[in-house]
C-alpha cells in the first residue's frame, strides 16, 4: 500500500521551516503545544473569510510572536488597528500572562497557494457548483499563475451519489519525491447539504537549489506601527 505523507512535513529542514519556531524543555512543551494550537484555531475559525495561509509562531524571551500570513490582511487590521488590538486582546487570553505580538503578512498570489486554492474550491462546493467544472478552473487559474504543476482531489458523496469516492484531475508535474521540488500542499473540507467533502490541492513551483530553508517574507503591519 502507499504511504502517504505531507509533502511540507517532508520538506522540513531542507527547503522549508516549521510552523511554529521555538524551542521548550519537557516542562513546557506540552503547554506550549496546545498554546499554538488554540491560537490557531481561534484565528483560522473568526477570521475564515480573510483568506488565513498559515499562521507562524515565534516565542523569542517569554513572548509570543505570531505571523499571520493572509489573503485580505486589511479585514484583520481594520481602521485604525482596530481589529489587530482586538486579535491580541482574544490571544493573551488564550495564552496566560505572555505579551502577544501580531504580524500580517499579505499572500501576493493567491492563485499559487495551495490552502487559498483548496479553500477556494470548497466555497464553490459549498454553492452546490459542479466539481468537474470547478477543479478544472482551479486548476487554470493556478497554471496561468505560473505553477509547474497542479493536482486537484475532491473525494465524499460528489454529486449527492449514495456511494463516496475520489477524483483529481492533474496538470504539469508533479515530483512529491523530490525533496528540492517546492511543493505547496492544502487541505480543507466542503460542508455540502448531502455530506462533507475532502478537497487537496498540490502546487508545484519549481526546483530550490542551493538554499537555505525559506524565510518568510517582510511583514506588512507590524507592532508598533
Amino acid at each position: 500500500m502507499g504511504q502517504k505523507v505531507n509533502p511540507h512535513g517532508l520538506r522540513v529542514g531542507v527547503i522549508e521551516k516549521w510552523n511554529s519556531q521555538w524551542y521548550a524543555g519537557k516542562q513546557e512543551f506540552a503547554a506550549y503545544l496546545i498554546e499554538d494550537h488554540k491560537i490557531r484555531e481561534h484565528i483560522e475559525n473568526k477570521y475564515k473569510s480573510c483568506g488565513i495561509s498559515k499562521v507562524v509562531i515565534e516565542r523569542p524571551q517569554g513572548k509570543v510572536q505570531v505571523s499571520i500570513h493572509a489573503q485580505f490582511p486589511g479585514k484583520i487590521i481594520g481602521q485604525k488597528h482596530v481589529g489587530i488590538d482586538e486579535l491580541k486582546k482574544n490571544l493573551e487570553k488564550l495564552v496566560g500572562d505572555k505579551k502577544i505580538y501580531v504580524n500580517i503578512i499579505e499572500v501576493k498570489h493567491p492563485d499559487l497557494n495551495a490552502k487559498l486554492l483548496a479553500e477556494s474550491i470548497a466555497a464553490q462546493l459549498e454553492k452546490r457548483a459542479f466539481f468537474r467544472r470547478t477543479m478544472k478552473q482551479a486548476m487554470s487559474k493556478a497554471m496561468h499563475a505560473g505553477a509547474k504543476g497542479v493536482k486537484v482531489m475532491v473525494g465524499g458523496r460528489l454529486d449527492g451519489a449514495e456511494i463516496a469516492r475520489a477524483e483529481h484531475y492533474q496538470e504539469g508535474s508533479i515530483p512529491l519525491q523530490t525533496l528540492r521540488a517546492d511543493i505547496d500542499y492544502g487541505y480543507t473540507i466542503a460542508r455540502t447539504t448531502f455530506g462533507v467533502l475532502g478537497v487537496k490541492v498540490w502546487i508545484y513551483k519549481g526546483d530550490v537549489l542551493g538554499a537555505t530553508p525559506k524565510a518568510a517574507p517582510a511583514a506588512d503591519f507590524k507592532e508598533g506601527e
